[in-house]
């Protein structure tokens, strides 16, 4: 497979395939397509299709088949941003924020990735679940607004508003932490908790979450009286 990505800030991941090679995506994913690739609605095991549907995508996807040398299709972002293309591979496996996922090589595994704190789970304003990718191949996620990365070495540690934690390395640990100071919970107007992840290992920020953008655009929204 090849791909090459286009555009701002509305981006778009354009792969050719080769005869026989396969593409998974989310349902509603693709964009254009040429004639020669074959798509069929797949499930999996029930226990993969509930642990999709909880971590923010459809229960089923599709799976995209080239029939013919250099068949090619598209999947475009759904929200100002960015498309990152990564490079999965044992021992390298990435987790990224809910419905994150774009596309993925058939030898991808996208998977649920629980918090294993509990304050984490009801507080982090990522929501309990995020997603894990896995296995060997390229994947594609979906990322709002422009992206910061930081590399965190072992214990070194970053404090994030809730909701701007895009991706980051399986290794690194998350969890939140509650803001100090009665004045600065309610005078601050940070809210309650920041997240709180730890290194080893590579962090990525996203400086439009989707919420945050909706909670701004709404206070020029004109209520009903």
């Amino acid at each position: 497979m090849q791909y090459e990505i286009k555009g701002q800030p509305f981006p778009v991941a354009i792969c050719t395939l080769n005869n026989g090679e396969s593409l998974i995506t989310e349902r509603g994913s693709m964009s254009w397509m040429s004639d020669g690739l074959k798509m069929e609605t797949v499930g999996g095991s029930i226990g993969k299709a509930f642990g999709r549907l909880v971590s923010g995508e459809s229960m089923f996807q599709n799976k995209y088949t080239a029939q013919k040398e250099g068949a090619y299709i598209a999947f475009a972002s759904s929200f100002p941003g960015e498309i990152r293309a990564l490079d999965i591979r044992p021992g390298q496996e990435m987790v990224v924020q809910k419905s994150g996922f774009l596309a993925s090589e058939q030898s991808v595994e996208l998977s649920i990735h629980f918090k294993k704190k509990f304050g984490a789970g009801l507080f982090g304003g990522e929501g309990f679940i995020m997603q894990k990718l896995s296995g060997n191949g390229t994947a594609f996620v979906e990322l709002d607004g422009s992206v910061v990365e930081y590399n965190l070495a072992p214990g070194e540690t970053m404090y994030l508003d809730t909701g701007y934690l895009a991706m980051m390395d399986a290794t690194v640990q998350m969890d939140i932490e509650m803001v100090k100071g009665a004045k600065n919970i309610f005078l601050g107007g940070e809210g309650l908790f920041n997240t709180k992840v730890t290194g080893p290992g590579r962090v990525w920020i996203q400086t439009m979450p989707i919420p945050t953008l909706a909670m701004s655009i709404a206070t020029y929204i004109p209520t009903k009286g």
